[in-house]
């Protein structure tokens, strides 16, 4: 089985435990859909795939050794499809530690205007994660000019840091509020 090759059991629509009066029965319903003669749902090239899928999946010789190829590209495709989420989760987990960050040095610099700094260990404590951690977010917020080192040795919080802070603070408490009331409706319903 290729990449470019469809999954012979989802064109179908069944299991891959699927018993061959059912794949047969599928095969039916969905050949009659889609065969090209049909005015309203007909689709010649859909209807290939299938008849093709059909007569793969209908052949005990031939579906054994599509089995062993198919097992093989599922593996693969959990594989990459685990790797994504993770991507994904870890931008997400990147701009709350970020927003994080900001929002404990936007908080230090309005408690203590004079002395807004906050030392790297104490930085650790606050957000939670190890300095290591936040070396690509300290750079990416020192980047773009959101934080700034005070003394050189103090991190703050710059204006620009703030307007940022304050404007995806608000977007995230309604991004909340907005779920919350979803959730809320969805209780009531």
């Amino acid at each position: 089985m290729t990449d470019s090759q469809a999954d012979y059991y989802e064109v179908l629509q069944v299991s891959v435990s699927a018993d061959p009066e059912t794949i047969h029965r599928i095969y039916r319903i969905l050949a009659q859909r889609f065969h090209p003669d049909n005015a309203a749902t007909g689709d010649a090239d859909r209807f290939r795939t299938i008849t093709e899928a059909y007569q793969v999946l209908s052949d005990p010789e031939r579906r054994a050794k599509y089995d062993v190829h198919h097992g093989d590209q599922r593996r693969e495709r959990s594989q990459l499809l685990a790797e994504m989420v993770r991507a994904q989760n870890d931008v997400e987990f990147e701009q709350l530690a970020r927003l994080t960050l900001l929002e404990a040095l936007y908080a230090r610099r309005r408690l203590d205007p004079r002395q807004p700094g906050v030392f790297d260990g104490d930085l650790e404590e606050i957000v939670g994660r190890p300095r290591e951690h936040l070396e690509f977010t300290l750079w990416y917020l020192g980047q773009k000019g959101f934080i700034d080192r005070s003394d050189g040795s103090r991190l703050t919080i710059t204006a620009s840091g703030v307007e940022y802070f304050e404007e995806h603070s608000t977007r995230q408490q309604n991004r909340l509020r907005l779920t919350a009331a979803e959730a809320a409706d969805r209780a009531v319903s």
